[in-house]
């Protein structure tokens, strides 16, 4: 007799959609944070996005109480009141321990409450725990599965961020990426991830893989929840230049679109066709024929940064680095002064590049995918990140909004690019992207 497999885990639940209720009391914030502890409880068990807490059910009754004492005017209430927010185990908060996937002591990384969920929590948030990561936010994998299949991983290395989103236990949450990290987990498990331009979101208080590299971005169900998010977590948001058109659409042939598989470039074309008899104006021009020498040039510079970040760390805990980690770290140590320099003038280079680019080619987003293919089977690795390589070594913003199924059923994604600092228009073309797709 055949097995029945288990029910997907994922979960239709809208930061958009949640936002007015909670603010306006027509949702008890004290019911909605039981029903949430509920669905944490049921989930978990399987799809382990979460770091254990004992007492969670209490420490956010405790929180929202103290919210509702702060605001008790529905009026009064700010942006993200009472909605719960995952936070990747790199990432520092007050009350909760950090250990970035590891087995190292959480006092080694101890440390003041990063400027991100400070500023979540002034909007009103509530921290409905750490998110788990692969170990450093690096190669080696964390517990938590794909919520639309369990035998498949849900990407990393911001794992538990994705999944939580996706199984609706987190109606917000934020992840980091240095190559991948963001974009690629919230296309395997089926979510809208953004990672804005560089530093556009403060990175203090977290654990750093490359100081001059690593972003903060965010997990939604949608981009009407981006919208929301980004306004509160991103600086110096102008809500203005969002923009509410369809954009003119490129899509760089050669060797970087190449690096997909089969499956993968079959659901982009299909989509790209789509948008183009809807409307779209779409430009396919010859780009990134040199992609191998800046993958080249970011594996060194991330490396060498990742080196410096655990070279005190690495001394006194070395033991209990996981396999990939520690090899890491040796790799790092052998990037020599010049190589680490190159890439960083390449990541100057190549951001003024694609603006300059897309002025002479009248282009406003870039086309691609954000993975190679969908979420490949097991847990044994996170997927390869070589689809968000180039867009993350400029630092431009970044989206990834769902576009699939794959063959077999799992989600798959668009991601689009835009000019650095160009944030607010990119999230308006893929929100009029996403009502086509």
């Amino acid at each position: 007799m055949t097995p029945v497999p288990d029910p997907p885990l994922a979960a239709e639940v809208r930061l958009h959609e949640v936002v007015g209720p909670l603010r306006s009391g027509a949702v008890s914030l004290d019911r909605f944070v039981d029903e949430l502890c509920d669905r944490i409880e049921a989930t978990e068990p399987r799809l382990r996005a979460f770091l254990p807490e004992p007492g969670r059910r209490e420490r956010l009754h405790r929180e929202a109480a103290a919210l509702d004492e702060r605001f008790p005017e529905a009026s009064a209430r700010p942006t993200l009141f009472g909605v719960p927010v995952g936070v990747k185990d790199i990432i520092n908060v007050d009350g909760l321990p950090t250990r970035a996937g590891s087995a190292i002591p959480a006092e080694a990384f101890a440390g003041p409450e990063a400027t991100i969920v400070t500023r979540l929590r002034e909007a009103g948030a509530l921290i409905a725990g750490k998110t788990v990561t692969t170990e450093f936010a690096h190669a080696e994998p964390g517990a938590t599965v794909n919520p639309h299949d369990t035998e498949h991983t849900p990407g990393g290395s911001s794992s538990g961020s994705a999944a939580s989103v996706a199984a609706g236990t987190a109606m917000l949450a934020l992840g980091s990426q240095t190559v991948g990290s963001v974009i690629r987990p919230a296309a395997f498990c089926g979510v809208t991830g953004f990672k804005p331009s560089y530093d556009r979101i403060p990175t203090d208080g977290m654990l750093y893989y490359s100081r001059s590299v690593d972003h903060i971005g965010l997990f939604t169900q949608s981009l009407a929840g981006m919208a929301i998010a980004a306004a509160v977590a991103c600086e110096s948001w102008a809500a203005e230049r969002v923009v509410d058109e369809l954009p003119v659409i490129g899509v760089p042939d050669g060797p970087y679109l190449d690096q997909a598989d089969v499956e993968g470039r079959r659901v982009f074309e299909d989509t790209i066709a789509g948008l183009r008899v809807q409307g779209c104006t779409v430009r396919r021009v010859p780009y990134f024929e040199d992609i191998a020498e800046i993958a080249a040039r970011h594996q060194a510079l991330t490396t060498a940064e990742y080196a410096e970040t655990h070279a005190e760390r690495f001394t006194e805990f070395g033991a209990l680095y996981r396999a990939r980690s520690a090899q890491t770290y040796d790799a790092g140590l052998r990037v020599d002064r010049d190589a680490k320099q190159a890439g960083l003038d390449g990541r100057a280079e190549l951001r003024e590049r694609l603006a300059a680019s897309m002025d002479e080619l009248g282009i406003d987003v870039w086309a691609s995918m954000p993975a190679p293919g969908p979420a490949p089977r097991g847990l044994q690795s996170t997927g390869n990140p070589a689809m968000n390589l180039p867009w993350t070594h400029a630092g431009v913003p970044t989206v990834t909004v769902p576009c699939g199924p794959a063959s077999n059923g799992l989600p798959m994604g668009l991601q689009l690019s835009a000019r650095s600092m160009d944030d607010e228009r990119l999230l308006g073309w893929a929100r009029a992207i996403e009502r086509l797709l």
